[in-house]
């Protein structure tokens, strides 16, 4: 017995070491990649001194270019700047995903072993910053975390100043689902301790106090803006007309008239009259309306995928864009995952049907705003299959195309850019704007 402990010790012990020696050359391995993506980026953006002002010097060319200039046009600027842009900027720009950070506020690029197991479980399974920024060239991100808001802030500077030292200097846009409530879901809102308490969004529904509610927006909006959090994946526009749904609570309720009050209210607390430097932009969802669900399931899973609407009452679920966000002038929209059964050409889920998208949303509605898919609806990850319900059987690739081609502009949950700059060397996309 005593020879057979000893061997199965040894065994173990050989086990640990062969492990951890496997650990070491993954960890060095990853550190070597995040060095050479880091090798990729430049120097920090210089200050230039013009006529008494300082201006950021971005691209580092010695001069000031109108996109660096805060006292031209904006549309002008951005032109000036999309003119400079090469085709792999432009690709990363149209995805955003989730970004890690260290407890220090640091961009996370290494796994870290802690006590915390949803902290640890991100280490694993976000990207390396350094990828997704100096790689991919992508410049949009939603944090996960809900640290002190000392920490986000300091983050928030960091991943700026890795920001500067792209080649254009562009900043990059934080996102974040709503942080107001008590509910600690990530992926669907994130209990912020940092943050000032409101009631869930079916709370702020009950009150019927449209004031309040921009009220809430406004606070919101300046505790967004002191961490350096600009774009909001919220209001959720939907309806909860079916009581099964589990994201009824993310809801202004089942009344489309009240919803659409209570959204417009939301989008101008957030946003203001007028988008602006002090505006955090709102990103409503989810268009053409994610609630009536067949059986109450969600289309987050396979099993929940149809979207079915009793009553034929598909215009229904419109009214709180309609009549909300559209009004408000929000900046962007999000489509569900879910397929509208028979209510287009052809069933397939809302981020790659064309009806819906360009169609409707476009060309009948007239939204002329930013249109970004829900995360992953291309890609398998560590979280899960790809939501590319009813197309599962077409590639990545053709799946990236499909979404263009339905009339939207960027992927969430999703850092492929490789896949766009495919696209248009094939000629299949253009890389000029439609």
């Amino acid at each position: 017995m005593k020879k057979i402990l000893k061997i199965t010790g040894l065994i173990f012990l050989i086990a640990i070491i062969i492990g951890a020696v496997y650990v070491l050359v993954l960890y060095t391995k990853r550190s070597n990649i995040v060095k050479e993506n880091y090798a990729l980026l430049g120097e920090e953006a210089g200050i230039l001194n013009i006529d008494g002002k300082t201006y950021r010097d971005l691209n580092k060319n010695g001069k000031l270019d109108i996109y660096e200039d805060t006292r031209a046009n904006v549309n002008d600027r951005v032109d000036d700047m999309v003119s400079q842009m090469n085709m792999d900027e432009k690709a990363g720009t149209m995805f955003i995903t989730m970004i890690g950070m260290t407890k220090e506020g640091n961009p996370l690029d290494m796994p870290v072993i802690s006590t915390n197991a949803m902290e640890m479980a991100f280490s694993f399974m976000l990207p390396p910053s350094s990828e997704m920024i100096a790689l991919k060239k992508m410049n949009s991100f939603n944090i996960v975390h809900s640290y002190n808001a000392d920490i986000l802030a300091r983050f928030n500077n960091n991943i700026q100043k890795l920001a500067e030292r792209t080649r254009l200097g562009i900043p990059i846009t934080i996102a974040t689902d709503p942080r107001h409530g008590t509910q600690n879901n990530p992926g669907a809102a994130i209990f912020t301790p940092s943050f000032s308490q409101w009631p869930s969004s079916l709370g702020l529904a009950a009150t019927r106090d449209t004031l309040l509610v921009r009220e809430f927006g406004d606070i919101a909006r300046q505790e967004y803006n002191a961490i350096g959090i600009k774009l909001a994946l919220h209001p959720m526009a939907d309806l909860a007309t079916e009581p099964r749904w589990g994201r009824s609570n993310g809801t202004f309720g089942e009344d489309a008239n009240l919803s659409a009050i209570i959204t417009k209210a939301y989008v101008l607390g957030f946003q203001g009259d007028s988008l602006n430097s002090s505006s955090v932009a709102c990103m409503a969802k989810h268009f053409s309306g994610g609630g009536p669900q067949k059986d109450g399931e969600d289309p987050h899973f396979p099993y929940g995928k149809e979207q079915v609407y009793p009553g034929n009452n598909f215009d229904y679920h419109i009214i709180p864009f309609i009549k909300g966000a559209f009004p408000a002038k929000t900046a962007q929209i999000m489509p569900y995952y879910g397929i509208p059964m028979d209510q287009t050409d052809e069933n397939v889920a809302f981020g790659f049907n064309k009806t819906i998208i360009t169609k409707i949303l476009r060309d009948s509605l007239k939204f002329n705003g930013v249109v970004c898919t829900d995360w992953n609806i291309i890609s398998n990850t560590k979280m899960g299959e790809a939501r590319a319900w009813d197309v599962e059987d077409l590639t990545p690739i053709q799946r990236v195309k499909k979404v263009i081609d339905a009339g939207c502009d960027q992927f969430g949950g999703e850092m492929i850019p490789r896949l766009i700059i495919k696209l248009v060397k094939s000629g299949e996309i253009s890389e000029k704007k439609n």
